[in-house]
């Protein structure tokens, strides 16, 4: 999760603006509740009256009202309101100021409704024996009081009401069109709604789209990333990560990353912005019901608890299975025409029929883990509401609470279960997005062994003669027990062939590839023109080199642009020389594209003798220092052979060429032959020292050459 958070620094601008945004939609998201009990409480149950301090009031009410209300009050009461045109008019429509009024005027205006209604009191008579003296202001207090007692078992809620219906009455006795107000109101918050709305579906919009944006450029900057992290790799790392791993990791782990972040900037971030409201607002709605929320969250968690529990292990076996399978479909689809030549299609399909129906068995057990959440959350909201309607029911019939309350007590709550909802569902998803995001981690974390060091000597190789020299080498591959290679020590010189022989196993190609690099020697060193090749640049080191695989090699393109792989800037003419050189120009010119003659990915479309003479003309067009063929004549016929190695040796000169061979008439004419046997080095010479001189190349000479060729060989 840490790794996930981590990949977002690079774009928190966006991320920034996305929390903005979501902040505004949760805003509107919270405010649409209370319009919706707005509507039910204000605009139908009062008549689109909001306040019931009336804003404009008889005279005769308004002497009424201030016979009904203690001093302090009446002093407040005065000075909010002013005598215009035989009516009393509210000089302030602000909302703290209207509602200070509305706290003086709420039991005034219910004990005023309740004299009218009772008829009890006569208010003239008493405003008249307050002014003669007959009656105390203290009098007038205690019937106030007496009054105030009889309501005293009523809500706030129902007090309100019982005010509104008095300022209803007030409007209706000074023509107000009450029908026309509730119009009004209701439209009005209407068409609020309606905007708040609006603009929380233009917020989702651009969260959405940022989300997807950033999500995206997240994963091709980890693509980009891993491909060149991979890339950087030699073949100890390569050894480390399989090929299918590494593939797996590219494509399926990075779009599992790229999901989940969607998912945490458009929910993850929106569910606590709009938990944390609703728990604010419902807080505020003083309905006496928040433990049923609190009950709710509570079994939302354990739920959520039991499920992940469950499942994190399952998440976490699902990649590496996802690994196997894509390790078997790329070795069987790779080994495809071993496996119709041995008859092995039925095994192999039982093979990957169990890679993959233990993936499904663990797709599926998670699935069904999944099914189990929503039911049980959809239970848990159901029983909710039931709950708050049955205790609010109670609640508006006691007038503690409206109806509109109860609605948007409701609205909140779900609002409150469903960003843990959102949460819980985000939370199954990160355990396996978290493990992808470790196994890309994984590699990105892996630094390559055989890298440049810090200052390079490229400087002392501005001009390379190409001697390439081994001193003491030693080798063994990691982690392995005993040395491949062991004291190798010769000299390979520029304009002559160094020959590598020796039994399979001997650790020619081993040998071979340690000058490049694609190995370290783990004791001596080998240097190009007495500079120890650690000391330089990868870059410069692979410029002066041209290496020919055992395995010939080429890419999706075509001829030309396999063959000028070594740089884009390879000229036309030295392209043709170097296909001449490598035998390659009579079946490249046999066919109608020539140069521009498609390429299959890998080479498939052609022999594996072309691919071989393509592959050879490839290094030979990049005009390196150094050749580097490992066992690279195998799949030639002798006759090509031969041609090949006479038209490298006249029209190549000055660089130095080093060949592993099987074959014995490969390197007969080379200046010197290095023999291998076991790691060890058996003998160094000419072919005919080394006939005279060394067994191991005599018993190889003899499983390959006739006694009639042996024999005008020692003769």
């Amino acid at each position: 999760m840490l790794h996930i958070l981590g990949y977002l620094k690079r774009s928190w601008k966006a991320v920034a603006l996305i929390f903005v945004l979501l902040i505004f939609q949760a805003s509107c998201d919270l405010t649409l509740p209370q319009f919706t009990s707005d509507l039910v409480d204000i605009g139908i149950q009062q008549n689109g009256i909001e306040h019931l301090a009336p804003v404009e009031m008889r005279q005769q009410t308004m002497e009424d009202l201030l016979l009904l209300t203690d001093d302090d009050s009446g002093d407040m009461v005065r000075s909010f309101y002013e005598l215009k045109d035989g009516r009393y008019v509210c000089k302030f429509t602000d909302e703290d100021s209207l509602e200070a009024m509305d706290a003086c005027l709420r039991m005034p205006l219910v004990l005023l409704d309740t004299i009218e209604a009772t008829g009890d009191i006569d208010l003239d008579a008493l405003r008249a024996q307050l002014a003669s003296g007959e009656i105390t202001p203290e009098h007038l207090n205690g019937l106030r009081n007496e009054l105030e007692e009889t309501l005293a078992g009523q809500s706030v809620s129902a007090l309100t009401q019982r005010a509104v219906v008095r300022t209803q009455e007030e409007y209706e006795a000074m023509g107000y069109d009450l029908h026309e107000m509730q119009m009004d109101y209701l439209l009005t918050t209407g068409g609020k709604m309606l905007a708040l709305s609006l603009g929380m579906v233009a917020a989702a919009i651009l969260v959405g789209f940022l989300a997807s944006r950033t999500a995206a450029g997240l994963a091709m900057h980890l693509r980009e990333s891993l491909f060149t992290r991979v890339v950087s790799f030699g073949n100890e790392e390569m050894t480390k990560f399989s090929t299918a791993s590494l593939i797996t990791r590219s494509t399926n782990d990075i779009q599992q990353v790229q999901m989940v972040i969607v998912m945490l900037l458009r929910i993850v971030l929106y569910a606590p912005i709009l938990g944390i409201g609703g728990i604010l607002r419902v807080m505020r709605t003083e309905t006496g019901m928040t433990w049923i929320i609190a009950v709710a969250v509570i079994a939302v968690m354990a739920l959520v608890a039991v499920l992940m529990g469950v499942a994190m292990p399952r998440f976490k076996k699902m990649q590496v299975l996802i690994d196997n399978l894509n390790l078997v479909a790329r070795e069987i689809l790779t080994g495809l025409p071993v496996i119709r030549a041995f008859s092995r299609e039925t095994y192999e399909e039982a093979r990957f029929d169990g890679a993959n129906t233990a993936l499904m068995r663990t797709q599926m057990f998670t699935n069904r883990i999944m099914t189990f959440m929503m039911p049980c959350m959809m239970l848990i909201m159901n029983l909710v509401t039931v709950g708050i309607v049955w205790f609010g029911a109670h609640g508006v019939e006691l007038g503690n609470m409206q109806v509109g309350d109860m609605m948007a007590f409701i609205t909140y709550t779900m609002q409150i279960i469903m960003s843990f909802l959102m949460i819980s569902m985000i939370s199954i998803m990160l355990p396996r997005a978290g493990v992808a995001a470790n196994r890309i981690n994984e590699v990105l974390a892996t630094e390559p062994r055989i890298r440049d060091k810090a200052k390079v000597k490229d400087d002392k190789l501005t001009t390379c003669r190409g001697e390439v020299r081994f001193e003491d080498v030693s080798f063994r591959y990691p982690d392995a027990d005993a040395d491949v290679l062991e004291h190798i020590s010769f000299t390979a010189k520029p304009g002559q062939t160094t020959a590598i022989i020796g039994s399979t196993g001997a650790g020619k190609s081993s040998l071979l590839n340690l000058i490049p690099r694609f190995f370290d020697v783990s004791y001596g060193r080998i240097t190009i023109d007495g500079v120890d090749i650690r000391d330089l640049s990868l870059h410069k080191l692979h410029e002066i080199l041209g290496y020919i695989p055992q395995k010939g090699i080429l890419f999706s393109g075509d001829i030309e642009s396999n063959l000028k792989f070594g740089g884009s800037d390879i000229p036309d003419e030295k392209m043709v020389q170097a296909a001449e050189i490598a035998q390659a120009t009579e079946f490249i010119e046999s066919k109608p594209e020539r140069y521009q003659t498609p390429i299959a990915q890998g080479g498939t479309n052609v022999s594996g003798g072309q691919k071989q003479r393509l592959s050879i003309a490839r290094a030979i067009a990049k005009n390196p220092k150094i050749y580097l063929f490992d066992d690279s004549f195998s799949a030639l016929d002798y006759k090509t052979d031969a041609a090949l190695r006479h038209a490298l040796a006249e029209r190549v000169h000055d660089v130095t060429t080093i060949i592993v061979a099987q074959r014995i008439s490969t390197i007969l004419h080379a200046e010197q032959i290095v023999v291998l046997d076991e790691g060890k080095v058996a003998g160094i010479g000419t072919h005919d020292e080394l006939m005279r001189t060394c067994a191991t190349y005599q018993e190889i000479a003899r499983s390959q050459l006739s006694e009639k060729e042996l024999g005008g060989m020692n003769a």
